[in-house]
């Protein structure tokens, strides 16, 4: 029997197992198409074992990131945002020696692809180009044969931001990719916690909440997979297929929020069993109001790429207590660490660590510099935020130590727009950070010192020259030109009080 179908009924392989806006799939259907991806995949990869998956979301970009489970892979999400240079560095890093592509990343992948020697680069809906597979001839060269049941399923290889520019790696951690021997035995481990079937993915696979959505189908979940998100769209979806599952951010919930009330009344959302949201703080109204829509069903998990889900809470538990991110899940303590590097009591703010019981922490592969700052001691890190814990142990955000900042769910780190910006020549010095923005919950702004007053350059002028170098969502939705940044004789910035100017007094992360 196939790995795919391990995991279902024998009753149940003509039913939905995965679908996009194209094309629907059964189990039945999906199992040899998967077969085949996963044994033409292993037999491209070269000794690195590393695929990189740069393409918006379908059922072909899925089916990607399950060949590579399959094959003992590892698949490395890339954004589809990225800029061909900006490709160039993660595929050199990671070693990837394929390159899955969809028709909107075409160009941008294969100049990466020829610049770095890629040999294998697939495509799927791409137009015929030389130096790409298509996507069905690449299937069709492989057996729909069931690969070998005992190869070990790898981690995927993330890449997050770091406040020197470059992008750090980061391999998904044991909690969100348990060790196993074969992938059945990684199946049995994550179907008590997969997302219930079906499932609808609205946000981008590149995203480590939607990904595990994908990696449940080997537990036997269902996946319908949105290349957009469109909210009376998803609405539609889940009534259409009967949806149990999700996991969104909160741009998703103000984008449902912000329909009619007709066209909200117009859709069966009943099915919903567990509404997962991450990413980013949630205003409490909003939270409040899917919660009186689509009934006590939402959880909350705070955490990161790098560490997986820290703390988890439930719809009662936050309405107890509004704007908490939960209390800490094995294998983690929360500790509250003090100015003076001591633990702090129940409701004392300071910066928030977890303590790991394995004693793993976090790791960034290929970086022990950034590895060691994120730890106080062996297993005890911090992913840079302030926040306190109340009597009962109940963990609230309240700031940030790093500059980062989250649009949308999206990190972005300033750094790396404003080393690009201070390449134009009409910019003396700048400094991105974080201003309000209703549907986002923050956006990029830009304060730029002009190198000629008198003539400063324009807005629309630094966009495209930012947008030339740096996916779009990374630069500057704003620019406030200004005399001074507050920049210190030691060539610092004091990035908080200048995002006071934006930001309300009484401002708290999480609600």
């Amino acid at each position: 029997m196939s790995q795919t179908l391990l995991s279902v009924p024998a009753d149940k392989r003509d039913s939905l197992a995965l679908a996009d806006e194209r094309i629907e799939l059964s189990w039945n259907q999906l199992d040899p198409v998967l077969n085949r991806a996963a044994n033409a995949l292993g037999a491209a990869v070269d000794v690195t074992r590393r695929a990189a998956v740069f393409a918006p979301n379908a059922a072909e970009t899925v089916i990607a990131y399950l060949a590579g489970l399959e094959a003992g892979v590892s698949t490395v999400p890339v954004s589809y945002h990225l800029t061909a240079g900006e490709l160039v560095y993660i595929l050199q890093d990671s070693g990837a020696s394929v390159l899955f592509i969809g028709p909107e990343t075409l160009a941008a992948g294969l100049e990466a692809a020829r610049e770095v020697g890629v040999k294998t680069v697939v495509g799927w809906r791409c137009p015929p180009t030389e130096g790409v597979t298509a996507w069905d001839d690449w299937l069709a060269t492989a057996s729909d044969a069931e690969p070998d049941a005992n190869v070990k399923p790898l981690p995927h290889l993330h890449y997050t931001s770091g406040t020197t520019g470059k992008p750090k790696a980061t391999e998904t951690p044991p909690q969100y990719f348990p060790e196993a021997a074969t992938i059945r035995e990684f199946a049995d481990i994550v179907r008590p916690k997969a997302t219930p079937s079906p499932g609808l993915a609205v946000g981008p696979l590149y995203h480590t909440g939607p990904l595990g959505m994908a990696r449940n189908v080997f537990a036997g979940t269902a996946l319908v997979v949105m290349g957009h998100f469109d909210p009376e769209a998803a609405l539609a979806a889940i009534e259409k297929y009967q949806v149990k599952g999700s996991v969104m951010v909160p741009t998703h919930f103000q984008r449902f929020l912000s329909l009619p009330e007709e066209v909200r009344a117009r859709y069966d959302v009943s099915s919903m069993q567990r509404l997962a949201h991450t990413g980013a703080a949630c205003p409490r109204e909003v939270k409040k109001a899917m919660i009186e829509w689509f009934g006590p069903v939402l959880v909350e998990a705070y955490g990161g790429t790098e560490a997986g889900s820290a703390t988890f809470i439930t719809s009662p538990e936050w309405l107890e207590r509004p704007g908490s991110v939960g209390k800490a899940l094995p294998p983690f303590t929360t500790v509250i660490i003090g100015p003076d590097g001591q633990e702090l009591g129940p409701n004392q703010e300071g910066q928030v660590y977890f303590r790991d019981s394995t004693g793993r922490g976090i790791i960034y592969a290929g970086d022990p510099e950034k590895t060691a700052a994120a730890h106080i001691a062996p297993g005890v890190f911090t992913l840079g935020e302030v926040g306190y814990v109340d009597a009962d142990g109940y963990l609230f955000i309240t700031d940030r130590v790093s500059d980062m900042i989250v649009s949308g769910g999206v990190n972005i780190y300033p750094a790396e727009s404003e080393q690009v910006l201070l390449r134009h020549p009409g910019v003396a010095d700048v400094a991105v950070l974080a201003a309000p923005n209703a549907e986002m919950g923050e956006e990029v702004k830009a304060l730029v010192i002009p190198r000629d007053p008198a003539n400063p350059p324009s807005a629309e002028e630094l966009n495209a020259f930012c947008r030339a170098s740096l996916a779009g969502f990374k630069c500057p939705r704003s620019y406030d030109f200004v005399d001074d940044i507050g920049r210190n004789a030691m060539g610092k910035i004091n990035k908080k009080t200048l995002r006071a100017r934006y930001w309300p007094s009484d401002r708290t992360i999480g609600g």
